[in-house]
């Protein structure tokens, strides 16, 4: 059976919005006052890439645990371009995986890197629906 996920977003007045997510957690959506907001919440399409991020990195972390790898830091940027017309969208974005670390295996770390992108992370897979994805992995040893 296919799994259904339910939130509930309220308007808590102006042009900000509290949404919660299946697991009882909230979030604070608003716009900055440019237009029209508080700037008191998350964008909502800067909430998408870091949904990206974290489903990604999620499975990347499960990873680094599975195969035992040394990463002392991991952080993913995402960059995306917002098209101009309107209703605007993200059509290109890089997401840049970058690994901190003394003894940083780069063959597996690129492998998990690429089994997330490739196959488990459903975000990912979503945005390949719009947008050119641009993947690229960083190691920073020390």
């Amino acid at each position: 059976m296919a799994t259904t996920n339910h939130i509930t977003t309220k308007w808590k007045g102006g042009m900000a919005f509290e949404t919660t997510n299946p697991s009882g957690h909230t979030v604070n959506i608003d716009v900055g006052p440019e237009d029209g907001g508080e700037g008191s919440g998350f964008r909502p399409k800067a909430l998408m890439l870091s949904g990206l991020a974290g489903c990604s990195g999620l499975d990347v972390a499960m990873l680094i645990k599975k195969m035992k790898l040394e990463v002392d830091d991991f952080q993913i940027e995402t960059i995306a371009n917002l098209t101009d017309e309107h209703p605007k969208y993200y059509d290109k974005v890089a997401i840049e995986y970058h690994f901190h670390g003394a003894n940083l295996n780069e063959e597996k770390l690129q492998r998990a890197v690429d089994l997330s992108v490739d196959k488990y992370c459903g975000v990912i897979e979503m945005f390949r629906r719009f947008a050119e994805l641009e993947i690229k992995t960083v190691f920073h040893k020390k």
